[in-house]
């Protein structure tokens, strides 16, 4: 028997509709669109405006999309994974009520949160499932509503993120295609230059840690911008080196959306050229679990079957990683 592979076969996306750029920015904090430009790559990014509506609402709408875009009848769909760093609510999962708002009445479904880094750990959890055999379609989604952690005030995180969500179909393959091999790390030593603190259950949201914003996302730029410019390169290096691939048989870079700073080094370090990187952060900024999805659904009608894409992703906690995969289709876009 052949080996089963679990492969990309459909991508869908959603951003929502208010844009957010650096030039209002500038009139809610202390910067300017040359400085958030020059050092981020970030020009504007899309904020979920709708009252009462969390991550699940954009983790639906990128579902439909996908589902539209392939002619999926949700009932086949066996899986449901929400990769997300910002779940509606401590508990149900947001997967499980995606999964129904979606019809995908057949479906088991979990939410797995690995900051920055969900998406690709994700990858690896949903393929893992195809491999098995026991299961034809997963569906990863890639969703957070990063401005529901976003102090406004606070200029170290406020031009960084956006919202939106982007999701992938995984089906099994006995073509040489697929998800081929994974470098995938953690250090929980990091968690303390990078977290969104309280509501957990060792910090407990309080009236006072309100009133301090303490229920905010927060890092320490530096410290992580270093840690994430060496882990992403340091990955990507690995999964090349173990795979005997170079610069040549590498068609793609999709690389985790945080920086542009942080991409070019990326792609430097394997001597990667600028179009062979996959570039969307000007547009969204850093939209956590969805940053990978987004640049598959961008770019899905240059994707050929065949093409060599390295993903690479850094992470709060720290998690980071990256993925070996051989694109399965060719778009009818």
């Amino acid at each position: 028997m052949s080996k089963i592979s679990a492969a990309i076969t459909a991508v869908g996306a959603y951003v929502p509709e208010y844009v957010l750029t650096n030039q209002i920015l500038e009139t809610m904090v202390d910067t300017n669109d040359e400085w958030i430009t020059s050092r981020t790559g970030i020009k504007e990014r899309r904020i979920l405006k709708k009252e009462g509506e969390g991550t699940s609402y954009l983790a639906i709408k990128a579902a439909q999309d996908l589902i539209n875009k392939k002619g999926l009848n949700p009932k086949d769909i066996e899986l449901v994974i929400v990769a997300t760093a910002t779940p509606d609510m401590k508990a149900a999962s947001t997967a499980a009520y995606t999964a129904a708002k979606i019809g995908a009445v057949n479906a088991f479904s979990f939410d797995m949160d690995a900051a920055c880094s969900s998406f690709l750990y994700g990858m690896s959890v949903a393929s893992a499932y195809i491999e098995t055999g026991r299961y034809k379609n997963v569906l990863l989604i890639g969703a957070d509503k990063m401005s529901s952690l976003i102090n406004y005030k606070d200029r170290a995180t406020c031009i960084i993120f956006g919202d939106g969500a982007g999701a992938v179909l995984f089906e099994p393959t006995t073509e040489d295609l697929g998800l081929k091999d994974e470098y995938l790390r953690s250090d929980g030593t990091g968690r303390e230059f990078l977290q969104a603190t309280y509501g957990g259950s060792a910090y407990e949201l309080t009236p006072e840690v309100l009133e301090k914003g303490g229920h905010y996302a927060f890092q320490e730029g530096r410290t992580v911008f270093k840690n994430a410019v060496f882990n992403m390169a340091d990955a990507t290096v690995k999964i090349l080196e173990r795979n005997n691939l170079d610069k040549d048989s590498v068609d793609w870079l999709a690389a985790h959306q945080a920086n542009k700073r942080i991409i070019d080094a990326t792609a430097q370090r394997i001597n990667l050229a600028e179009e062979k990187v996959m570039m969307n952060i000007q547009k969204y900024g850093n939209t956590t679990s969805a940053t990978l999805p987004l640049l598959l659904n961008d770019y899905e009608s240059q994707l050929k079957k065949g093409d060599t894409i390295i993903f690479a992703a850094f992470g709060g906690g720290f998690n980071w990683g990256a993925i070996y995969l051989k694109w399965a289709y060719n778009s009818k876009n």
